[in-house]
């Protein structure tokens, strides 16, 4: 038997990537890097030699259900874990955790988000293979840490003890796997840059790996109402009563991440230093760091003519002609009846668009 488990978490609305990302079809449902699978299929076929398909669960909104079993076809009704109201990460990989255990109490599990990219696929097979092994049995929590490349205000950051400092008798991690000293979530430029110029801290992808056992008993620890609600649904679990406990329980639990919750309490949490080529495409800019750009710095997907531009990005239907000329560093999108033009760095702002679009009734968010 398998006992290598993926929990796919695809529930979020990506509200900084609008008018693409909408709350009826959210960006990891969209083909966003023009590859022909969406994020999320992307997501799902990441892992694919890792473990086989019937161990793969999406936890995402009762909303999209439909969705992820258009685009995952070959998941059954159990393996989509619908969540009747959103609560951040914690409850939902509380959720799917507690109902692997009962089908598997010697699961290891990764989790995953559904939104992000990976450009260099086979080294990230190698690092979460690392990482499963290192926690087959072992009491750790282990993520995943990203070699930062620059002194990035978005992201959070994991400080580590090398690991010849930081291995332990009990626990005897691999090498490539670093004790966690502190995480820091998104600070500001100058203490990013010294993040970064210290040597000891790795952005976090917020990925994860740990065996069943040990994440239930760090539920148990730090987050005991949660690990109480969920754990009332053993007995229900793949049964035809798990829908009702389900939105019983949402109802109860706090809306708290699995960071805040778990990771920054527990004294056993390990990080593997990573280098696959990762973002967690966040925001427009993102896509642009990452998309392929021609000679003038311009990324473009759609029917685009382009005069005197440079370092934009345009994504736009491909059954519309559109002109731009004299923009330099602009974000141009349109989607389903919504035009945005942004300044690329004044991305912060989409979020305040979709604010002030629904104060207005506009039905486009």
């Amino acid at each position: 038997m398998n006992h290598t488990y993926v929990i796919i978490m695809a529930g979020g609305v990506g509200t900084r990537f609008w008018p693409f990302s909408r709350t009826s079809y959210p960006k990891q449902f969209h083909d966003v890097l023009g590859t022909g699978r969406t994020l999320l299929q992307q997501t799902a076929d990441r892992f694919d030699g890792i473990c086989p398909s019937e161990n793969i669960y999406i936890v995402t909104s009762s909303l999209y259900k439909d969705l992820c079993q258009q685009q995952l076809p070959q998941l059954a009704d159990d393996q989509i874990l619908c969540e009747p109201i959103a609560r951040n990460t914690a409850p939902c990989i509380a959720y799917a955790c507690y109902k692997i255990a009962q089908k598997d109490p010697d699961a290891v599990v990764v989790v995953a988000p559904a939104d992000h990219i990976i450009l260099k696929e086979e080294a990230f097979k190698e690092t979460i293979r690392t990482a499963i092994d290192a926690t087959r049995g072992k009491e750790i929590l282990v993520t995943l840490g990203i070699q930062p490349s620059r002194p990035d205000t978005g992201y959070g950051y994991i400080q580590f003890i090398p690991a010849a400092d930081g291995a332990t008798a009990d626990t005897e991690p691999a090498s490539a796997i670093n004790k966690v000293k502190t995480f820091t979530e998104k600070p500001h430029l100058e203490l990013a840059q010294q993040f970064l110029d210290s040597g000891e801290f790795v952005w976090n992808a917020g990925i994860f790996v740990w065996n069943v056992q040990a994440i239930i008993r760090s539920f148990t620890k730090y987050l005991p109402e949660v690990a109480e609600i969920f754990e009332e649904g053993n007995e229900v679990y793949y049964t035809s009563r798990e829908k009702a406990f389900v939105d019983k329980a949402y109802s109860l639990t706090q809306s708290i991440s699995i960071d805040n919750g778990v990771m920054e309490k527990a004294e056993n949490v390990y990080v593997v230093l990573s280098d696959f080529g990762w973002s967690d495409l966040g925001t427009w800019k993102s896509l642009y760091e990452v998309s392929e750009k021609n000679d003038d710095f311009n990324v473009i997907d759609g029917h685009i003519m382009l005069y005197d531009t440079k370092n934009c990005i345009i994504k736009t239907p491909k059954d519309r002609l559109v002109v731009v000329n004299g923009l330099d560093g602009y974000i141009v999108a349109e989607y389903d009846n919504v035009l945005m033009i942004c300044r690329k760095e004044e991305e912060q702002k989409v979020k305040n668009f979709v604010s002030d679009a629904k104060e207005r009734g506009i039905e486009f968010v």
